[in-house]
């Protein structure tokens, strides 16, 4: 089973992707850890898309948390049984986020490169209120859902995760 994991920051990208990992053994992928080197500095981009695509030719099944577009995107999305797409409201995620830097403060958490504490500032916050949905970027989650029509799950609220989560354990049951 391959399952991709995207949406808005804050959304509980990683912690949806965590769940699924641990309940179904997968391994998982955090593309924050590939992005990010100590520091919040970038690493560079054919690098970190050699680092992405190595380990999808290793794994047969797998759980990708990001939205990282340079890095095996279209490969993902292409091999992907399910892509999940977490489109909650912008003060929703604008709430997760500022509770996940409280429990996190001071600390790197296991989705994130060890060394870039978690934070919560002025370009995180506009970043989630406003960058992080620009045209373009809603665009390309509504082209992905209609590409990938029959394995793209868009939820707006826990409610809807819980369906999808009770869909797959449906499904993989079955199998």
């Amino acid at each position: 089973m391959k399952i991709a994991v995207i949406g808005y920051s804050g959304s509980g990208k990683s912690t949806l992707a965590k769940r699924i990992s641990e309940e179904y053994s997968l391994p998982l992928l955090y593309l924050d850890t590939v992005h990010w080197l100590p520091d919040w500095c970038e690493r560079d981009n054919e690098e970190a898309q050699k680092i992405v695509s190595d380990w999808m030719d290793t794994h047969d099944s797998w759980v990708i948390d990001g939205n990282y577009r340079k890095y095996s995107r279209e490969r993902k999305f292409e091999e992907a049984d399910y892509i999940v797409f977490l489109a909650f409201p912008r003060l929703r995620c604008l709430y997760r986020a500022w509770k996940r830097s409280r429990t996190f403060r001071g600390k790197s958490r296991d989705s994130m490169t060890m060394g870039c504490d978690e934070k919560f500032d002025r370009e995180f916050v506009l970043w989630i209120l406003k960058n992080g949905r620009s045209r373009e970027i809603v665009k390309a989650y509504r082209d992905t859902g209609k590409r990938y029509a029959n394995k793209f799950y868009r939820c707006t609220c826990d409610r809807q995760v819980n369906r999808f989560l009770e869909m797959l354990q449906k499904t993989e049951a079955a199998k």
